[in-house]
């Protein structure tokens, strides 16, 4: 069972100018993240610009990832889709790539219902046997994956967590009691809002999924670490409020366009990024 409490970057995918992967700086944010302390890494996700890569290279940065970390840490492999068929098709990949688990991204663009999102997981639940963390991300897919609609699907043993990418702290709430309810194994909540990860942690959630990372994996390492020591409160707020100004920044357009010009101008990656998502607005750059 994939099961820990723990801080989980959500890994840009360094691309040279002209838009290629740039593999030996892939490996290179690894072996940071890693050397950071960070606990697992998740790759094709949002943040890896999985919408704007092919599914070749898909396949190929799954395999490499895992291949590179050689079990330093979890390797996660974004795998959703808006199609059902093209997510058990990506989830099969990685799962025989050797991925620890994978992450699937609500269906974007069709507004599926909360029926139709349980057929979706449940399929792929049965039709692939890996570990598998749903991801809820209303903001950029107009569909909201329901905690009812959680909590059905929280019974079946592939399905292992849940990461919820909304500031809504309420939302946690509902989801402890409707889960709970609905189970008896563990299933793990990580938030995927840098701005509410640490309130999300100390009220009860397992972990993050953090952008943030990509720039402070010491910092969003020791920030989980605290947050997830009831009695370490005044670390854990001191440590939110240092990265407040940082997580304004990486926010200011849409992720991951700002977190990769950070990286770039702290020379960790090139500058790459691909059509429809361009470079950082001059009027941000100070």
């Amino acid at each position: 069972m994939f099961s820990y409490q723990g801080a989980i970057v959500a890994l840009v995918t360094p691309m040279e100018e002209n838009g290629d992967i740039s593999w030996e700086s892939l490996f290179t944010l690894i072996d940071r993240q890693i050397e950071g302390g960070i606990d697992g890494i998740v790759v094709v996700g949002t943040t890896g610009e999985s919408a704007t890569i092919d599914v070749s290279e898909h396949i190929q940065i799954i395999e490499k990832s895992v291949k590179h970390a050689d079990k330093r840490v979890p390797i996660i492999a974004g795998t959703g889709a808006n199609s059902t068929k093209e997510a058990v098709f990506l989830t099969t990949a990685a799962k025989e790539a050797g991925a620890d688990a994978v992450l699937l991204v609500t269906p974007y663009y069709n507004k599926p219902t909360q029926e139709g999102l349980f057929q979706h997981y449940l399929t792929i639940a049965n039709e692939v046997n890996i570990n598998q963390i749903l991801y809820n991300v209303p903001g950029r897919t107009a569909c909201d994956l329901k905690p009812p609609t959680v909590a059905k699907l929280s019974s079946h043993d592939n399905i292992i967590g849940l990461k919820e990418a909304t500031p809504d702290i309420s939302r946690l709430k509902q989801l402890l009691e409707q889960v709970s309810a609905a189970q008896t194994g563990d299933f793990l909540l990580f938030s995927g809002d840098d701005f509410t990860s640490s309130e999300f942690m100390m009220k009860g959630g397992h972990g993050t999924i953090s952008v943030t990372a990509n720039i402070v994996p010491g910092l969003i390492s020791a920030l989980t670490k605290a947050s997830l020591k009831q009695n370490n409160k005044v670390e854990a707020q001191r440590i939110h409020e240092l990265l407040l100004p940082l997580n304004n920044s990486l926010f200011v357009e849409s992720n991951p366009i700002p977190v990769k010009w950070a990286m770039s101008r702290l020379g960790v990656i090139p500058s790459g990024i691909r059509l429809p998502l361009t470079k950082l607005d001059n009027k941000f750059v100070t």
